[in-house]
């Protein structure tokens, strides 16, 4: 089959959404958002991978025909490949993976944890084997492309990870240096993506060297970020708390949830505009550790760095923009990238396979 000038299905799952889009190399033709509301994640809830994966694939199935594409693409042009968002596999280098049943009884047995990521690949596969194309997923969120010196934390006991949002980072990273007429590879970066998480990563030599993880860094709009590590061991030993209920307070009920109430920004801002000074107070906090991170990598790229990327969905800010490039601006020039753009990184990323900018990668055996 000719892929010249095909179609790529690129899909994202997320716990309360899956968004999809169909894309040619000119950019998207559809691009959808399902939603899911409580009562269906109920019914889903402990269900196993692939009946959620299907249940999802199926109305990802119904949406595509409405809109008048079928299993041979749409007006000539025929599906080339379908992408997925990456989920949490073992450690890889970044790039562009062939989805085969060896990832996706990984992805199954969720030994690193559980996300509706991991949906991604099982969701790419189920649609690329009705279509007869391969899938892929790119740069997942446990693509590891550290320096050695990163792994250390200061004890054996709890080494660091590196689990982030890779996919836009390094996504973001490469329109910036092909917009400038250079090579990802030759460029020195710092990307701050600012979504639900935060991850501010160190980029060179075409390798994202260093981040902090999504148990690191400055708090979010529902993560804590870093704690004072001895506080935290009490609060452990209190009484006070469940694993499980701590673990939701550090992953999902931290950062601004938990002074403000409220997990959107833009709905902090607006308590800004009308007087609120403690909304004022908890954005500037959250903005003044994300700049200290910011300027850590900088640190990690020796101060040599060639510019600084603002992006994710709480780039669309200016106030939050402005605050940010006060801080930040005598490190090098910045360029912002507002929003989250993963449907068209995962389309971007299968593109430069097929048309053999890259090579795609499958995942080694695994060990043992």
């Amino acid at each position: 089959m000719n892929f010249a000038s095909g179609l790529v299905l690129a899909i994202n799952p997320g716990a309360a959404s899956t968004k999809f889009g169909v894309f040619t190399r000119a950019g998207q033709q559809l691009v959808r958002t399902i939603r899911h509301g409580e009562e269906e994640q109920a019914q889903f809830c402990g269900q196993p991978l692939l009946t959620r994966a299907g249940y999802r694939t199926g109305l990802i199935r119904e949406e595509l025909e409405i809109a008048g594409y079928t299993a041979r693409g749409c007006g000539g042009e025929p599906f080339a490949a379908v992408a997925g968002r990456g989920g949490l596999l073992r450690p890889t280098t970044g790039g562009t993976y062939l989805v085969d049943d060896a990832m996706v009884e990984e992805l199954r047995r969720a030994e690193r944890g559980e996300h509706a990521a991991n949906l991604g690949a099982v969701m790419a596969l189920e649609f690329a084997r009705d279509v007869g194309v391969n899938a892929y997923v790119v740069d997942p969120v446990t693509a590891d492309e550290w320096q050695d010196c990163a792994r250390f934390s200061g004890s054996h006991l709890v080494p660091r990870s590196c689990v982030g949002h890779v996919l836009n980072s390094k996504a973001v990273a490469r329109r910036f240096a092909r917009g400038r007429g250079r090579e990802y590879a030759s460029m020195r970066l710092v990307v701050v993506h600012m979504g639900n998480g935060i991850t501010v990563s160190a980029h060179r030599d075409g390798l994202m060297i260093d981040c902090n993880s999504i148990e690191e860094g400055p708090f979010g709009p529902d993560r804590t970020g870093s704690l004072p590590a001895r506080e935290l061991i009490k609060l452990c030993f209190s009484g006070r708390y469940t694993q499980a209920e701590l673990d939701r307070h550090v992953f999902g009920d931290g950062g601004l949830f938990a002074y403000l109430g409220t997990r959107d920004p833009m709905e902090v801002e607006q308590r800004i505009e009308t007087g609120d000074h403690e909304a004022e107070v908890v954005m500037d906090a959250m903005l003044y550790q994300i700049a200290k991170e910011a300027g850590a990598m900088a640190t990690v790229l020796q101060g040599k760095v060639d510019a600084v990327l603002l992006t994710g969905s709480m780039a669309c800010s200016r106030r939050i923009v402005n605050k940010l490039c006060s801080y930040l601006e005598w490190i090098a020039p910045i360029a912002n990238f507002p929003g989250e753009d993963d449907l068209r990184a995962l389309a971007e990323g299968v593109f430069r396979v097929l048309d053999g900018e890259e090579e795609a990668k499958r995942l080694p055996p695994e060990q043992g």
